[in-house]
């Protein structure tokens, strides 16, 4: 999942008006970094803890923990194991904390970051209830100018944003959400105390990974479950459970060993993929290997042959199984058919991992809405009215995810050499190298953004290498005595080019409703954002750029 947050939502603005200002504006700072989630965090604690540099954090929320600070939905759980969705730079944090199941739920998760901050003595660095509506480069001065909506204003010599990729809320524009008489909540902006289905006509609107999560848990208290679905979804299942104290120990010794893993997998996870094509193999084997991965269960299922996301006819060997799986598990054909009727290769959308997905659908209080073959045309008062129906509810839930990678930076309204915005540098899509900075923008960092592998891997795995390369960046000119450091124009170019091949090696474009590619968000530009390539390979791109003096990059004194 993404890991920072700007908009502040409710909870933010009401703790941005009642916060005392701890931190009185100073000096100009060295780096200021926006988002308190994983990266923001170990970004502060790399720059002003190992190379003593004047840094502050600006968090819209009023706590620690990004993403999962806002996530709290019913079901909400992340969909990497918690023994790799964790810091690994430091060998006292991983022996220190303790986790209780395979996949982590988001309070868990949000205690852990609150352990890190405190371990780490953080807290005194950010600024908490504050968010960014402006950041401007000031050229005679070599300074950023930060606004934040409760009117504190930041200057600082470098710009982080570890804003992370889902942390701006879509809420889809239906024509007469604002007459609902009843409640509506998006999962990305979920009330901190909770919200009580029973007894309640519930509709649940989109079938992405967060709906194919909730569903299950609203469904055990609701009165009544509408699903509302666009694009069925290929799902295996997670088999969460709680971790044993031999797991527990063992891992904590073999620290090193899943840290060496995490960093040769292409998507940062604490497994391989295995080397051989699904046709190396008998249809009986083939049919053995995805049927022991199901039961094992999570997203270790692709990762059986290696060659599932490279042509369609291997994919179609792990596509079939799955659909072959949910008309086994949902007992209506009518259902089942629409469940199983997936219009994209599988893992070529974010493939989700759940609890009892598909068997929700057996229950009583259930039903699935085609909105494809029946189109959503309004909220009325009362519910929601499709083209053929009116479904009377009494809470609508939207799971219709977020503005990814682009939409939290485009959000802080950032203005770069001669008041170039940002928004108009990526009217067509996102443009950077590496997905670290963008020509026009100098002494702006940004972690895990657009071009770098970030949502196709295990999150902490590219945020670590982000804010090392970042650190090691910010030393390099600190020891060369450079004041500015600037994406070179041609490398852009050249390097946006690297992200559409290695997405297009790969069946990743096929999926034309995937967030990937901005297609959750009206009138977003249709680009593939993540580099595909692999972190590996990512990795030594950055370390060679580096080793060569930040090639690609303009360096100034």
């Amino acid at each position: 999942m993404g890991l920072d947050r700007v908009d502040a939502g409710d909870m933010g603005r009401a703790g941005a008006a009642t916060q005392t200002d701890a931190h009185a504006d100073a000096a100009t700072l060295d780096a200021l970094i926006v988002g308190a989630g994983f990266s923001g965090l170990y970004q502060l604690h790399c720059l002003r803890d190992r190379l003593g540099l004047k840094v502050q954090v600006v968090e819209a929320a009023d706590g620690v923990g990004g993403t999962w600070y806002w996530n709290r939905y019913p079901g909400a759980r992340c969909d990497s194991e918690s023994h790799s969705y964790c810091y690994t730079f430091s060998e006292d944090l991983y022996r220190s904390w303790e986790w209780s199941e395979r996949y982590p739920g988001h309070d868990e998760i949000r205690r852990y970051l609150n352990f890190v901050a405190d371990r780490l003595d953080l807290r005194r660095d950010i600024r908490f209830g504050t968010r960014v509506v402006a950041a401007v480069y000031d050229q005679d001065n070599n300074l950023w100018r930060v606004t934040t909506a409760n009117g504190v204003m930041l200057s600082a010599k470098f710009l982080i944003a570890a804003v992370g990729c889902l942390s701006t809320a879509n809420v889809p524009q239906i024509q007469g959400l604002d007459r609902f008489k009843g409640q509506w909540f998006h999962t990305g902006e979920w009330p901190h105390a909770g919200v009580d289905f029973r007894g309640k006509r519930v509709g649940l609107i989109g079938t992405g990974s967060t709906g194919i999560q909730a569903a299950p848990v609203i469904a055990e208290s609701a009165a009544h479950l509408t699903v509302f679905q666009r694009t069925a979804n290929y799902s295996v299942p997670a088999q969460n459970a709680p971790l044993s104290e031999t797991f527990r120990r063992d891992i904590k010794e073999r620290r090193s060993e899943v840290r060496a893993t995490t960093h040769a997998a292409n998507n940062g996870h604490s497994f391989l993929i295995e080397n051989r094509s699904v046709f190396d193999v008998t249809v009986e084997e083939r049919e053995a290997i995805f049927e022991t991965a199901w039961q094992r269960g999570g997203l270790q299922f692709r990762a059986n042959f290696n060659d599932i996301l490279l042509t369609r006819e291997a994919n179609e060997t792990a596509a079939s199984f799955i659909r072959t799986k949910i008309r086994t598990i949902v007992r209506d054909p009518k259902t089942a058919e629409l469940l199983a009727d997936i219009d994209h290769p599988y893992a070529a959308k974010r493939p989700p991992i759940d609890t009892g997905y598909f068997e929700t659908f057996n229950r009583d209080n259930v039903v699935l809405v085609d909105v494809r073959a029946n189109p959503i045309e309004a909220i009325v008062p009362d519910g929601v009215q499709t083209r053929d129906a009116v479904y009377d509810l009494d809470i609508i839930v939207f799971a219709t995810g977020f503005d990814a990678m682009t939409g939290p930076l485009l959000r802080m309204n950032i203005r770069g050499r001669d008041g170039l915005a940002l928004s108009k540098v990526w009217e067509a899509g996102p443009q950077n190298y590496l997905g670290l900075q963008v020509a026009g923008f100098p002494n702006f960092f940004t972690v895990t953004g657009p071009g770098s592998p970030s949502v196709l891997c295990n999150m902490p795995v590219p945020i670590e290498q982000h804010a090392e390369w970042i650190t090691d960046c910010i030393r390099y000119m600190r020891d060369h005595k450079f004041e500015t450091i600037e994406a070179r124009p041609q490398a852009m170019v050249s390097w946006v080019s690297e992200v559409n091949a290695a997405a297009n090696a790969t069946l990743l474009p096929q999926a034309h409703h995937s967030w990937y590619l901005g297609a959750n968000v009206p009138g977003k530009p249709r680009v593939f954002m993540p580099y595909a390539g692999g972190m590996p390979r990512y990795r030594q791109i950055c370390d060679d750029v580096a080793a060569k003096g930040y090639e690609g990059f303009e360096l100034r004194r």
